[in-house]
């Protein structure tokens, strides 16, 4: 007589009706927070032009490969339930091998592109020519395997896809293909992804000089670019740090591409104070003594012409915790997966109302790094709006313009300090 292990295989809980319904309940729940989380993705990408920066487009092109993640999740145990060989535990087990792995692909290409914008000096345009190869390897890489597990089947272990508990994946029987083709590729990316956090995190450290000058800064990284206006005079940056010693200093000349008005910063002997950005005067008295003042600076570009930006901070911060999150999706699902390798006798049904909460949520939390992070950005443009002054920094006050550009994201390659 075969025993319980043998019936249910590797890994599989034997489950009363009343778990099974609150397994069911749970699992669909999370799937349907998921689904509201890809619905406010595609929503907020496509009626709000703040959340339409390389980053986020990355997460928006991902929400579609969550949404049939959601499919699959939502699904449940009626997968499980119809049978290994049915035609909804087969589509369940092909949406379950595919999509969990392209969402940590997308994670890894948020984190490409963060060591692209460090290391490589990327802009906007540059990234976004690059999601077509993200899409496409990514779309390869994940369905070619996916569907080509539908046809392996044998007399022995039956169909490659199978029923383990939750839903359908890789069958019990097929558990080292389970680990290869599914955890191998999924913490490979993670590692990888981790690596290239770690390579930014130390050229941060080494130039935090330089990355100083920039944390609060705008860097475009939206590609919805109107012109500007034909007023030739415009200063694209010019901030100028003056220190005056003695009783008169002329003031400084604005360096940068074509003709540009001079800006300088009064001072008093021996005083440094924050950066200004304005147009100077200057003027000799009847005494001989050469006098400064300084006035805001107007460009003449209409401020609903700028280009939309995200801190470069805030561009770090996005993807990194945009990890954070698939970390903790995966913890429960890996430890599980490891456990009843290790152990065909590990049994937890605790544990696997854990796996079917995280690992129904990748949508939620995409929705939610997506929408809470992007706040920040639609603020920032919005306070610019009001002030009329462009892009506001807050470290210079509401009334000063944040000029500093992408090009500051060069001193954390070459080390210059800007």
């Amino acid at each position: 007589m075969l025993s319980l292990h043998h019936i249910l295989g590797r890994g599989e809980v034997a489950l009363t009706d009343g778990q099974r319904k609150t397994l069911e309940i749970i699992t669909r729940f999370a799937s349907a927070l998921s689904g509201l989380g890809v619905i406010v993705i595609i929503t907020t990408f496509c009626i709000s032009r703040h959340f339409r920066n390389p980053m986020h487009r990355l997460i928006f092109i991902n929400a579609f490969y969550n949404a049939f993640d959601v499919i699959c999740t939502g699904t449940s145990i009626s997968g499980y339930r119809w049978g290994n060989s049915s035609a909804l535990c087969q589509f369940q087990g092909f949406l379950n091998q595919m999509f969990p792995v392209a969402d940590v692909a997308w994670t890894l290409a948020m984190a490409v592109n963060v060591f692209l914008i460090v290391f490589r000096n990327y802009e906007a345009q540059a990234l976004k020519r690059l999601e077509w190869k993200y899409a496409l390897g990514i779309t390869l890489f994940t369905f070619i395997p996916a569907f080509v597990f539908l046809f392996i089947h044998t007399e022995e272990k039956g169909p490659f896809y199978g029923g383990v508990t939750l839903w359908c994946a890789i069958a019990p029987k097929w558990v080292l293909f389970r680990i290869v083709a599914y955890y191998v590729p999924i913490w490979s990316m993670i590692l990888v992804t981790m690596i290239l956090y770690l390579a930014v995190g130390v050229q941060i450290v080494k130039r935090r000089r330089a990355f100083a000058s920039i944390t609060t800064d705008s860097i475009p990284l939206d590609d919805t670019v109107l012109p500007e206006t034909s007023n030739r005079y415009s200063i694209r940056a010019g901030i100028h740090v003056t220190t005056t010693h003695g009783t008169s200093t002329p003031p400084d000349t604005d360096v940068g591409i074509g003709k540009q008005e001079e800006s300088g910063i009064p001072r008093t002997p021996s005083t440094i104070s924050k950066p200004t950005l304005g147009t100077s005067t200057c003027c000799r008295s009847s005494t001989g003594r050469q006098s400064i003042s300084t006035q805001p600076l107007t460009t003449g570009i209409n401020p609903a012409q700028r280009r939309s930006s995200l801190s470069f901070r805030q561009y770090i911060l996005m993807p990194l915790f945009f990890f954070l999150a698939l970390l903790s999706v995966w913890v429960a699902p890996s430890t599980n997966r490891v456990a009843t390798f290790m152990d065909p006798k590990f049994k937890s049904y605790p544990l696997l109302l854990a796996v079917g909460a995280s690992g129904s949520l990748r949508g939620f939390w995409n929705g939610l790094v997506f929408l809470t992070l992007g706040m920040n950005s639609r603020k920032r443009s919005k306070m610019a709006m009001d002030l009329g002054t462009g892009d506001v920094d807050p470290h210079l006050g509401t009334g000063a313009r944040s000029t500093r550009t992408v090009a500051r994201a060069d001193s954390l390659s070459d080390g210059t300090n800007v």
